[in-house]
Order: C-alpha cells, then sequence, then structure tokens
C-alpha cells in the first residue's frame, strides 16, 4: 500500500538553508516552525522529515477512500505538494496530522469529482456484457463469484460518491471519524467547532448516507 517518492522540488518554491538540529530529534511542532520560518520557502530539511514521518498516514488514507485507484502514489505527491505550498498557513502546529487528513481527503474528493463527470457510473438494473452476451447481475449462488465482487465494487463506488456529494462540513467530519479513526475529541479540536456539533454532523452524515444506499443495503 505505502509507495516510495520524492517531492520534485524543481516544481515548487525554492528552499532556505537546512536546520542545524538533526531533524529526526525534532517533534513535529518544531518541524513545522522551521519550516514556516522560511516563509513561502520552506526548509528543505525539516520538510522532508515531515514527509518521511507521515508519508504512511497520507498512503493509508487515501488507500482506504480509493483502494481500487491505480494512481494513489501520484495523488500522494500532490498532497505533499500542497503541504509545502501551504504549510507557513498553518496557525497550529501542533495540528498539522489533522491538516494533512484534510489536503488528502479534500484533494481525493476534488479528483472524484472530476472523475464523475467522464465516467457514467454502473447500473445493477442492466445487464452485464461480456464478450460472449449478457449476463445477469441476480445469479443465486451462496459463494462468491466474479459478479459478486462486481457488485462489492459497485457499492464502495457509490459509498465514496455518496460521501462526494456530502456538504464540506458533514464529509470532512464524516471521513476524519470513519476513514481516519480520530476521536470525536480530535475532529472537534480540528474543525473548530463544539464536540455537540461534531457528533450532529457525523450522525446526520450517516443517516444521509444510509437514505442513498438503502438499496445497496437492502441487498
Amino acid at each position: 500500500m505505502t509507495s516510495s517518492f520524492s517531492v520534485p522540488w524543481s516544481g515548487v518554491e525554492g528552499s532556505v538553508p537546512s536546520v542545524q538540529i538533526p531533524p529526526h530529534k525534532l517533534a513535529n511542532n518544531e518541524l513545522v516552525a522551521f519550516c514556516q520560518s522560511g516563509g513561502l520557502r520552506p526548509d528543505r530539511t525539516a520538510f522532508s522529515e515531515l514527509l518521511r514521518r507521515h508519508q504512511s498516514h497520507v498512503d493509508r488514507v487515501l488507500y482506504h477512500l480509493a483502494p481500487d485507484w491505480d494512481d494513489r502514489a501520484d495523488l500522494a505527491q500532490e498532497v505533499w505538494i500542497r503541504v509545502y505550498r501551504n504549510i507557513s498557513r498553518l496557525q497550529e502546529p501542533a495540528k498539522f496530522r489533522g491538516w494533512l487528513s484534510r489536503i488528502a481527503t479534500n484533494l481525493f474528493y476534488d479528483e472524484l469529482r472530476k472523475r464523475k463527470r467522464h465516467k457514467s457510473p454502473l447500473s445493477l438494473d442492466a445487464p452485464l456484457s461480456m464478450d460472449d452476451g449478457e449476463v445477469s447481475w441476480e445469479i443465486a449462488s451462496e459463494d462468491p463469484r466474479p459478479d459478486d465482487s462486481l457488485t462489492t465494487n459497485e457499492f464502495y463506488h457509490q459509498l465514496h460518491v455518496a460521501i462526494a456529494d456530502l456538504p464540506e462540513a458533514f464529509r470532512t467530519t464524516i471521513v476524519l471519524r470513519e476513514i481516519d479513526g480520530m476521536a470525536y475529541e480530535e475532529i472537534a479540536e480540528i474543525t473548530g467547532v463544539s464536540l455537540g456539533t461534531v457528533k450532529s454532523r457525523i450522525a446526520r452524515a450517516r443517516q444521509r448516507l444510509q437514505t442513498q444506499l438503502q438499496s445497496y443495503l437492502q441487498s
């Protein structure tokens, strides 16, 4: 799931002289502070250490959001380019991980919306076209079959689409909770709203998703 890559520094702003303290001895907020000290030109050594520490986290978030996408490594690289260009705007360095999660999830949904415009969703009402003819989705069997896998993939595709259609506030909270596994208190701190608001948004987001996916849940 984890892929190795380096940020193409030539494609972003230049860098200031590297930190003198060994980066692996610095806390995350200290690394962010070093990056921010260069303004629009984050310290390269400090930034590289942040990437090393949190690359697997970005990969994990994107994997849960898009398990069947072959270009997740490209998305992960774009996440870090966005982080590099915007880290100077992060007001609370201690919240770097949550901020990173939001960038990854927002990038995914931006890309999903683009793909929705160019690809029609698969209909379970229509027969499945094969090389040797058409077959029905409804094949009675207790054992998993290829078309069962297709049905499962269709469900998760529609789930991702439904999440992408949520209002941004709901989408962010449900992804941070269900995909990133964050506690309600962490989400409240990251999003800057009350604990009650977080719980309300998650409950309403779940209800909306259940309504949109009712036909899949019943089957």
